[in-house]
């Protein structure tokens, strides 16, 4: 699995050889990289669901709208409230600058550049995005109130982060983290009713699209990259 790939005893080390050549393509770039066209298909076609009816909530929104209202509670509240700052607008810009320092720090330059990478083409996509198709929120939303429901942003860059990390350290607790915190995000900014249903489902598919495309962009870049210099350095002397 390239260079995360296990080692015999069954655990690879974090601390690997930072930036080791990879000595093959990863054997999964192909499954990712179908995953990331299947998640941009589903995208589209829930775009045009919701476009179809004139952006207003679907019938699924507005059932899982009104149940959210029925379970609204102030404990409830504290709770939604957690992934909707830690993801917000400063909070997730602060999460990501810190986990890119980490994998600087451990000299893993190829991993901060495609977690960046990931970070920078979620947001370029999904606040234009977000802004031009302006899909009005649930009218009793306690958060934002901005026409800019479609898609959720919170649970895009959540998701992105959450993928690119489980691709980039091939970890299964990270993955296992990854999906509480998406699932969370997506309840909180239901609970909210920040977003409709759809929003963040929309959410979730943008946000594996990206983190699949952009990981398969950079192992592609990466390895043509280092053929282009083994190609380049000089044979050693017989």
């Amino acid at each position: 699995m390239g260079e995360n790939e296990e080692s015999p005893g069954g655990r690879a080390p974090l601390a690997a050889t930072p930036d080791e050549p990879l000595p093959h393509p990863d054997p999964h770039r192909a499954t990712v990289l179908v995953i990331g066209v299947v998640a941009t298909v589903l995208f589209v076609v829930l775009r045009f669901a919701v476009a179809l009816g004139g952006h207003d909530p679907l019938a699924v929104d507005v059932w899982w709208d009104e149940l959210m209202f029925t379970w609204l509670s102030d404990t409830g509240l504290v709770i939604a409230w957690v992934p909707s700052i830690v993801g917000g607008v400063i909070g997730a810009p602060v999460v990501g600058i810190l986990i890119i320092g980490i994998f600087l720090w451990r000299r893993r330059r190829w991993d901060a550049a495609t977690l960046a990478v990931a970070i920078v083409t979620v947001t370029a996509i999904g606040a234009p995005m977000a802004a031009i198709i302006a899909r009005v929120r649930p009218s009793e939303s306690l958060a934002e109130s901005v026409d800019t429901s479609f898609p959720s942003g919170h649970t895009a860059v959540a998701t992105t982060i959450a993928v690119t990390l489980g691709l980039l350290l091939r970890r299964w607790y990270v993955w296992t983290l990854g999906v509480v915190w998406v699932v969370y995000m997506m309840w909180s900014r239901t609970y909210l009713h920040a977003h409709w249903a759809s929003d963040v489902v929309a959410g979730l598919l943008e946000g594996i699209a990206v983190a699949c495309l952009v990981w398969s962009a950079m192992q592609a870049l990466r390895i043509r990259r280092q053929m282009s210099t083994s190609a380049s350095s000089p044979e050693p002397d017989a």
